[in-house]
């Protein structure tokens, strides 16, 4: 089905016609239309065109009133003040421009798909090879999926990657004590069991830890074991390959809970691009965009200086020759632009790393690895804090845990959720369920409703609130209109444009209107925040509609009952593509 234009847009061109053509002047106008609590919309640009064309505003907006179109979409228009235009919609405009959208087979409520869409490789959800998912990877994870999702919706071809860390000194120490420790990888959790192989994971480590902080044999080995591993050696590589996989496992226990979907093909970690890398440090040095400082490979910067006043480097090989985190993410460029046809790279990563991204994305552009017809992004995001308003710890001081976080969020949930259980009617397993997209769903919402760049604070109480911008909040508008629709009987959803719209109506649906437009802003601007606002504010306008507006009461005409649930229809729908979307479940009963 073809996309439905918003009752915005098709205003805005009838208004930017009618500015053309009563005055021809004034070229490509701009009405500068926008939502008013005057009326529904309101246009200021006839305030510009009169100063620029040296006019009187009120009469051009007298002229340019008289050159729209006779037609159904405007039902009252008035020239207010120095030439302002309130402009309200007729109610038949609304209703049938919503049952376009309803209409739509493909579920897309009438939302286009971009026709300028391009490629873009997310790299998101970075946890590390042998070591526990905490806090920290919330933020990624849950920023990445939703951006995935959003991106897909609106037509884009999106890449997952996944850039675990699977690399680095650490495995010499690992790889060496399970050599001299046959065995130690084993657990009896089975092959599925997450917790049973990060506890294997922690288990191995601890202990290699204590032998290489103790013994300084040990500790050679481990070193010489490093060499091996980057030589490609066959058995450390096997060994290191069993510590990639049960990590796997763990990982994908985690991202479960997480309600995500993480694909073995999207996990392209730092090892990876090993082969890339000494090409890469060539290319810099032979270009002059790297150059040797006291026996590193170093890239500066006029702008980025220390506290000395001196340049502060991007280190790509280190003097002893080891690599940097940089000449790793440099050659993911590469890869990404020159083998993936990359238009778009977005970097869903602590705000804190910003500075080496800036240096890292420069560097990829003085070696033309950047074109102007790829742009390198980085969506920024703050950091977890706990109601104290500093970092999320344990009351012990130690790092949250990400499955313990997640944990008690859906054991909050499902009391909340059995509370409402015996009225609404749910069994024990929907109980549960329930309890899970709702805990989940809180955290996710939480996380999400922020502004990605701003910290927020942690509060399980709050997030599973039914009360105030919670997913609750929202999941309970959805499940409320499931209820009606079953109570409905006979009476079925069906639009009727020849009917008058109570204030009420009119908001609700207006509002429905722009969940295109809303869409694409946040594509464009990977601001996933401003959707979990604009449904926020959907079931707000749903909360108003029902105290001012009964759906099936036996006072009401048939078609003002089938009116009604038309519109709470078409918001559950919306309710429901547009948290899927943020990757939150809407139980159909809670």
């Amino acid at each position: 089905m073809a996309s439905v234009p918003s009752l915005a847009s098709t205003l805005q061109q009838q208004l930017a016609d009618a500015l053309t053509a009563a005055l021809p002047d004034a070229g490509t106008a701009d009405p500068l239309l926008r939502r008013s609590d005057r009326a529904d919309f309101q246009a200021n640009g006839i305030l510009a065109l009169a100063k620029k064309l040296k006019g009187n505003p009120r009469e051009l907006a007298g002229q340019v009133t008289a050159a729209l179109p006779a037609g159904e979409l405007i039902k009252d228009i008035e020239v207010s003040g120095p030439g302002f235009l309130n402009i309200t919609l007729a109610d038949k405009a609304i209703v049938e421009t919503l049952a376009a959208r309803a209409a739509d087979a493909e579920g897309r409520l009438g939302v286009p798909v971009a026709e300028d869409a391009g490629k873009t490789v997310i790299d998101y959800a970075q946890p590390n090879v042998a070591k526990e998912m905490h806090v920290g990877h919330l933020r990624s994870a849950v920023i990445g999926d939703a951006m995935v999702r959003i991106l897909e919706f609106t037509g884009e071809d999106v890449v997952r990657r996944h850039h675990i860390g699977d690399w680095g000194t650490q495995f010499g120490m690992l790889i060496q004590y399970l050599i001299e420790h046959p065995g130690a990888l084993k657990h009896e959790g089975g092959a599925t069991d997450g917790e049973a192989a990060m506890s294997t994971l922690n288990r191995v480590y601890k202990e290699s830890r204590v032998l290489f902080d103790s013994d300084e044999e040990f500790k050679a080995r481990s070193r010489d074991r490093v060499v091996a591993l980057q030589a490609g050696d066959p058995e450390t590589l096997e060994l290191w390959q069993g510590f990639v996989d049960e990590s796997k496992i763990y990982f994908y226990s985690v991202f479960d809970k997480l309600d995500m979907e993480v694909r073995d093909p999207d996990i392209v970690g730092e090892s990876g691009y090993n082969d890339m890398l000494e090409e890469t440090c060539r290319i810099l040095e032979e270009t002059g965009v790297a150059v040797r400082s006291e026996g590193a490979l170093c890239v500066f910067f006029d702008d980025v200086k220390g506290p000395d006043g001196n340049k502060v480097p991007l280190i790509v090989k280190k003097t002893n020759g080891g690599y940097g985190y940089a000449a790793t993410d440099l050659s993911a460029i590469r890869n990404r632009v020159q083998d993936l046809k990359a238009d778009t790279l977005l970097y869903v990563v602590d705000a804190r790393q910003s500075l080496h991204f800036k240096m890292v994305f420069e560097t990829a552009r003085r070696a033309g690895w950047l074109s102007d017809g790829v742009e390198a992004v980085q969506l920024a995001f703050g950091t977890v804090l706990g109601k104290d308003g500093k970092p999320f710890k344990t009351r012990e001081g130690e790092t949250v845990r990400l499955e313990d976080l997640l944990d008690e969020a859906v054991e909050r949930a499902t009391a909340v959720v059995r509370e409402k259980a015996e009225k609404v009617g749910l069994s024990e397993e929907e109980i549960v369920e329930n309890g899970r997209y709702v805990g989940v769903g809180a955290v996710k919402y939480a996380d999400l409703s922020t502004s990605a760049v701003r910290d927020y604070k942690f509060d399980l109480d709050q997030m599973v609130s039914l009360n105030g911008d919670t997913s609750v909040y929202l999941q309970y508008a959805y499940a409320r209109i499931q209820s009606i629709l079953r109570k409905a009987g006979d009476a079925v959803p069906a639009a009727h444009p020849e009917l008058a719209l109570a204030p009420a109506e009119r908001a609700l649906g207006l509002h429905l209107d722009q969940f295109g437009e809303v869409l694409s802003e946040v594509a464009a601007g990977y601001e996933p925040h401003k959707l979990a606002a604009y449904l926020y504010q959907l079931a707000s306008h749903l909360t108003t509609f029902y105290d001012q507006c009964q759906v099936l009461s036996p006072d009401n005409a048939p078609e003002v009952v089938e009116n009604r649930l038309f519109l709470v229809e078409l918001t559950a729908r919306t309710l429901h593509r547009g948290m899927a979307l943020l990757g939150i479940r809407t139980p159909e009963r809670l």
